[in-house]
């Protein structure tokens, strides 16, 4: 169980992501930003890979608490199939939009960081797995052929729409237009095959 210090200094990191970048994300800024003694942040994490881990961490918890309706969903309550599918993905998304805007820049940011480090790719990829895996299971339960290839393909779209959302030339959709074009795609996936020859 992590500690509140460390709480605060994660929660604090995600914020400096949030508002300026990586660059921005220092022990000494964390420190000063948290109104914290110098060196605390140094003290729970030693080295820079320690803080985005940290970091990284605690975006995770934060956005599973966020999520935790959807990332659970099983096979009941998706006999509509698309429909259904794309209310609660809407939902999700609009969260990442809106209430959790902030923390979806901080994604990004550690993100890109991961491109660049080994290690934090690494726990960025086992990260990203505990949403991946739910999608698979889900779109499963909903009859999907090919529910692997279709979780990839529908994580590739809702990310680009976020990213073009939040950091693109993107017009900021509204919830009806995430509904609408989820269940667009998702209806082309869950579409059952034509039994006859």
């Amino acid at each position: 169980m992590r500690s509140q210090r460390a709480e605060l200094v994660a929660d604090t990191a995600i914020d400096l992501l949030a508002d300026r970048g990586m660059r921005g994300l220092t022990h000494r800024a964390v420190d000063e930003a948290a109104g914290l003694p110098p060196g605390s942040t140094s003290n729970l994490a030693r080295t820079r890979s320690a803080l985005l881990e940290l970091t990284l961490d605690r975006l995770t918890e934060l956005e599973i608490a966020e999520y935790d309706s959807f990332l659970t969903l099983t096979g009941a309550g998706l006999e509509e199939g698309a429909e259904t599918l794309a209310d609660l993905a809407a939902k999700a998304l609009w969260i990442q939009l809106t209430a959790g805007r902030r923390r979806t820049i901080a994604r990004y940011e550690l993100a890109l960081e991961a491109t660049r480090r080994p290690e934090l790719r690494t726990a960025y990829d086992k990260v990203g797995a505990l949403f991946r895996e739910p999608g698979v299971a889900i779109l499963t339960a909903a009859g999907s052929s090919d529910p692997l290839r279709h979780s990839r393909q529908i994580v590739a779209f809702t990310e680009g729409l976020v990213f073009d959302a939040v950091v693109g030339a993107g017009a900021e959709p509204t919830p009806d237009d995430l509904r609408r074009g989820l269940a667009e795609l998702l209806r082309g996936m869950l579409i059952r095959p034509d039994p006859r020859p």
